[in-house]
């Protein structure tokens, strides 16, 4: 089966929403001779200037305020709380509570945190926690076909003063780019090819103006972009024809290539850089659907990188946890074959993908779930008082409750998981991905 999009996982938020400020009109006194009508203009062309700097910024929407993280000089590693006899009181106690020492890396391969508009706190945590990454992609942009034209969307989501500030203390900034656009589109037409390739990499380095009064000229200044398509062609089916699939290979060089052509704009001695997206193997058998060790040597020298969609092993349809270590092991062996092979030498191009959400899944009456952030684990835990267990074959925490009659079982990362998986990282010589940072809990950044 086809790996399901990240995009969707929006998990529910238990608390309510932050109201929003509103206005009213003064109204004149009786003796003026106030004529509304000559404001209107006025009023109208305000509105479209306080727009215009909304849209530059890369928010449309205040985010709502994150309670900073309280300090102290230990480490969770320190303090005694990696381990599997955790009580959901401790998570309740020290989750909020991390290392003052920020800059400490105990994970010294790189790292990819990806940051989603729908977890505004992921953005604070890609700042405060810069030095911990070595790659942040914002997950901003689609490549889509309106007809048979291609439209990249999402420039509004820019942020240059964000981007700035995380590219000042190191980190490399590659949004990534969901290729939406139909197979026989993009992969058929070489002009419709050589137009979605020129999208991708001219926004790397767009120049716009806007002008009301004002003229603003901003450059992106990306490092490159991270791509997923191999995900939305299995959807369509391309891959399962052969000349389809070779040409979806030849459009991921030819990116690959184009952007290592471009240079930085930080720099004229560094190229723009192309992480790739692919799914971890499901089935022992390989099908033509599935990322394999020889299209990962194709395209080697193309791109800089694989990020390698090591979670989402269950749904709601079989709940359980979310990427057992063993299925990570499967699909390191499988991906980058025997060690020794060629294509194991490459293995520091594979960035583990690990997650920081979970799943609170319904076990009875029919299936049933919904994604969960750290917010939502806390909300759970400090309800029922839940008591958590750990599963020997996927190295997980977990945990059941009921509620109205029915069964949940609640599957979500817990420092001890998480620094498994960093230690079977760090064995195969491969980075992290993290999806995605504004889900997590606070506490979880100590580890890496």
């Amino acid at each position: 089966m086809p790996p399901r999009r990240r995009d969707r996982r929006r998990p529910r938020d238990p608390s309510p929403e932050t109201s929003r400020a509103s206005t009213s009109a003064a109204s004149s006194s009786s003796g003026s001779r106030f004529r509304p009508a000559l404001l209107a203009p006025l009023l109208l062309l305000l509105l479209l200037l306080i727009l215009a700097a909304l849209h530059f910024s890369g928010r449309l929407s205040l985010p709502r305020p994150q309670a900073p993280p309280q300090r102290t000089r230990l480490s969770v590693h320190e303090r005694g709380l990696v381990r599997r006899d955790v009580s959901a009181s401790e998570i309740l106690a020290e989750h909020a509570t991390v290392s003052e020492n920020r800059s400490r890396r105990h994970f010294r391969n790189p790292v990819l945190a990806y940051v989603t508009p729908w977890n505004s706190k992921g953005y604070d945590m890609a700042k405060l926690y810069s030095t911990k990454f070595t790659h942040i992609s914002p997950v901003w942009y689609d490549l889509k076909s309106d007809g048979n034209k291609l439209v990249l969307e999402g420039q509004h989501n820019f942020d240059a003063k964000w981007v700035s500030e995380l590219q000042s203390n190191g980190s490399l900034v590659l949004p990534r780019v969901v290729l939406e656009a139909f197979p026989g589109v993009v992969l058929m037409k070489k002009k419709l090819r050589d137009k979605a390739i020129d999208l991708i990499v001219n926004e790397c380095s767009y120049n716009c103006q806007f002008v009301i009064w004002l003229s603003v000229n901003r450059d992106k200044g990306y490092d490159g972009v991270v791509l997923e398509s191999w995900s939305r062609w299995a959807v369509y089916g391309a891959l399962d024809d052969s000349e389809l699939r070779n040409r979806a290979l030849q459009f991921v060089k030819h990116l690959g290539k184009t952007l290592h052509l471009t240079s930085s704009n930080l720099s004229t001695h560094h190229h723009l850089k192309l992480i790739y997206v692919v799914p971890a193997p499901r089935m022992k058998e390989l099908n033509n659907q599935e990322f394999r060790p020889e299209d990962l040597l194709q395209l080697a020298d193309s791109v800089d990188g694989f990020s390698l969609m090591t979670y989402d092993f269950s749904g709601p349809q079989n709940p359980g946890p979310s990427a057992p270590l063993s299925w990570i092991q499967y699909s390191l062996k499988t991906l980058l074959a025997a060690k020794g092979s060629a294509s194991h030498g490459h293995s520091h191009m594979i960035f583990l993908g690990i997650n920081f959400y979970g799943n609170d899944f319904l076990l009875s009456k029919g299936d049933g779930g919904n994604a969960i952030a750290g917010r939502d684990f806390i909300y759970l835990l400090d309800k029922y008082k839940p008591s958590l267990q750990w599963d020997e074959k996927s190295s997980e925490h977990f945990f059941v409750y009921s509620d109205k009659g029915l069964r949940h079982a609640v599957f979500y990362p817990t420092l001890m998981s998480l620094s498994l998986r960093l230690d079977e990282a760090q064995d195969w010589g491969t980075g992290l991905s993290i999806w995605e940072i504004g889900q997590g809990l606070d506490y979880f950044f100590d580890v890496l």
